[in-house]
């Protein structure tokens, strides 16, 4: 299909990539363009948020690149009220901005612990809080969160502050849906599962003997037998934005090879 966002604006938050290869923002954003939509490319990193406008600009779709800090209400308030001028209206907000730290409760510092709150669900709170007024006077808008499979299961890692924040991303997609649903206003959440990103080589590789154990164990540990794809997630991305989704509103999907049904390690 082709054109199934045509005419629409999308504000991608965290659509760089950690490194070489494509992470689930980025792919989000190219999709979304791929699709028709014009799409605001915003990351910490402003070279990371331009390499991804540029790709989209080589492959004739319209894209901005502006620097965000998720964790800074006027950074994001910034980030809208430019996409605004440029593009005149916002009706696709995704967020995809997380952290990991390793650790349960006795070993996370304090710091550790607010930080997780702060980059993981703090963005949806600020976001959401900057967006949604337009969305309201404009009559409607699609709201995407990535999530994580950690949200709902014990995944093997041990990211207590990972895990709780990711749930809470859940039931906060939930409220969204359910108090904006009479606006026109749609919000659900992705739960990736397991996913070769270039994230996975700087976050969680510690935590085996090396990234060949890493990537062997994590593909044997999902029923389909690989990691999924930054494009896994990034199609489902678009589904959900787009209006082949306009009945669907509140749900945390997983995007996961399986992994969610399985009642244990998969072998």
């Amino acid at each position: 299909m082709a054109d199934r966002l045509k005419g629409k604006t999308a504000i991608v938050f965290g659509a760089g990539s950690s490194g070489p290869g494509w992470g689930n923002g980025k792919a989000a954003a190219v999709a979304y363009a791929r699709e028709g939509a014009r799409v605001a490319c915003v990351d910490l990193v402003a070279a990371a948020a331009e390499e991804t406008a540029t790709i989209i600009a080589g492959e004739g779709g319209t894209a901005i690149a502006t620097a965000a800090d998720v964790t800074d209400l006027w950074s994001i308030e910034d980030a809208v009220a430019s996409t605004i001028a440029a593009f005149g209206r916002i009706d696709i907000l995704h967020n995809n901005v997380g952290v990991t730290h390793m650790g349960g409760p006795v070993e996370l510092t304090e710091d550790q612990f607010s930080a997780a709150i702060d980059l993981n669900l703090g963005p949806i709170y600020r976001t959401a809080k900057a967006v949604l007024p337009h969305m309201i006077d404009r009559g409607g808008g699609a709201i995407v969160n990535i999530s994580s499979i950690a949200a709902i299961r014990w995944t093997g890692y041990p990211y207590f502050a990972y895990s709780a924040t990711k749930a809470a991303v859940n039931q906060a997609t939930v409220a969204l849906a359910m108090q904006y649903a009479r606006q026109g206003i749609r919000a659900n959440c992705i739960m990736p599962g397991l996913m070769d990103t270039p994230l996975i080589y700087k976050q969680i590789s510690g935590q085996y003997a090396s990234v060949e154990d890493m990537v062997a164990a994590r593909n044997a540990a999902v029923p389909v037998g690989r990691m999924g794809t930054a494009w896994d997630i990034a199609n489902a991305a678009v589904f959900l934005a787009s209006d082949e989704a306009q009945f669907i509103t509140g749900v945390c999907l997983p995007v996961d090879g399986g992994q969610s049904c399985a009642m244990s390690e998969f072998r």
